[in-house]
């Protein structure tokens, strides 16, 4: 099988995690005889600073044309700390999410045996912990107009605004997932405040009885964030908007004991993006030093979701878990200071694919 994917290193700590990616994926096309084909492309602040746009027209153009796009990170902080900055690198991931369709990201939580020492949760609570959470990308406040502040910038205001034909496209995702998995699906609003949150209960309502087979329950978001530290192993599938969503996925992060280890996978009208869910990480960049696990994770999604190379993603979960059970982990899962480069970890995870 032919694959054709855009690679988008991005800022911080993308291109190494990346790069270790690629590697991963490289080393499965030849195992299992596929013929990869990929080109690189600037986003992110890496793309202001030499096109002063951060998803430039040839950055669109070849993530049009390509089958997937591998994506590393966006975020540098000389914008972050910079609120009159006129363009921002985030704005180049919104509008990438916009042109492509991204209109649902997909992020798998799982728990490792060997890391949930990790954990800042007790590992009863953890334990078995395996969920999915997807998330609307292309509605609500974070795309809402109008937006801006006041003339004598005393007042800021956005608008959160979602369509019915946003909701039921992301609510059947979900339903399509839990058919799959455990048969049971979370939709997480605040339909006792919010009109839009009103709006997605109503057409979720609607949706579920489409899906007899499915248990469906409905839970505020404030309730579900509470409930996600309390008790994660009660959920299956979490359907939520875009702010929401953003948030939560953030929370059930931290019940793996580690931001680099969570893959996503935003799944779009054009072309997916496979993404590891944490930043840049701008302090780490150029020392060798980042957790490139969740950037591999999500080339295993890609195979799966872009693909339906299922064998492939398999193989490499199997050697994520091969690595973190020898202990050739990076430094922020280490024990008795034992850690490996970034490098490292991504060699020995495609050694072990390639002999196998």
């Amino acid at each position: 099988m032919k694959l054709n994917i855009a690679v988008l290193p991005g800022d911080g700590i993308g291109p190494e995690i990346v790069n270790e990616a690629l590697k991963v994926t490289k080393t499965v096309c030849e195992k299992f005889g596929h013929e990869l084909s990929y080109k690189h492309a600037l986003v992110g602040a890496c793309a202001i600073d030499k096109t002063g746009n951060p998803y430039p027209d040839e950055t669109h153009e070849l993530c049009m044309q390509s089958d997937a796009v591998l994506f590393g990170a966006i975020g540098d902080p000389k914008y972050d700390n910079n609120p009159s900055a006129k363009v921002r690198p985030e704005q180049g991931l919104l509008g990438m999410r916009k042109k492509l369709g991204l209109y649902a990201n997909i992020r798998p939580v799982s728990t490792f045996d060997s890391l949930i020492y990790k954990s800042p949760l007790r590992a009863d609570i953890v334990k078995d912990t395996d969920l999915m959470c997807i998330r609307e990308l292309t509605g609500g406040i974070y795309f809402g107009r109008p937006q801006g502040r006041s003339e004598d910038g005393t007042i800021a205001y956005d608008t959160c605004v979602y369509s019915r034909e946003e909701i039921e496209r992301i609510v059947h995702l979900a339903y399509k997932y839990a058919k799959q998995r455990n048969k049971k699906v979370t939709v997480v609003d605040k339909a006792n405040v919010l009109c839009t949150s009103r709006l997605w209960r109503e057409v979720a309502q609607e949706i579920e009885k489409q899906y007899p087979e499915i248990t469906t329950e409905y839970m505020f978001v404030d309730n579900a964030a509470m409930q996600l530290i309390q008790w994660p192993n009660r959920f299956d599938v979490i359907v939520t908007e875009n702010m929401f969503g953003d948030i939560l996925t953030d929370e059930a992060s931290v019940i793996t004991g580690s931001l680099g280890m969570l893959p996503s996978a935003s799944i779009g009208i054009h072309t997916s993006v496979f993404e590891p869910i944490h930043g840049s990480y701008p302090q780490a960049a150029g020392k060798n030093i980042a957790n490139p696990v969740a950037t591999i994770l999500s080339a295993a999604l890609m195979f799966e979701y872009a693909f339906n190379l299922m064998d492939e993603g398999k193989m490499i979960r199997e050697a994520v878990d091969a690595s973190i059970e020898a202990g050739i982990v990076t430094e922020d899962l280490a024990q008795n200071g034992k850690s490996y480069k970034t490098s490292e970890v991504g060699q020995w995870i495609a050694d072990y694919i390639k002999n196998k």
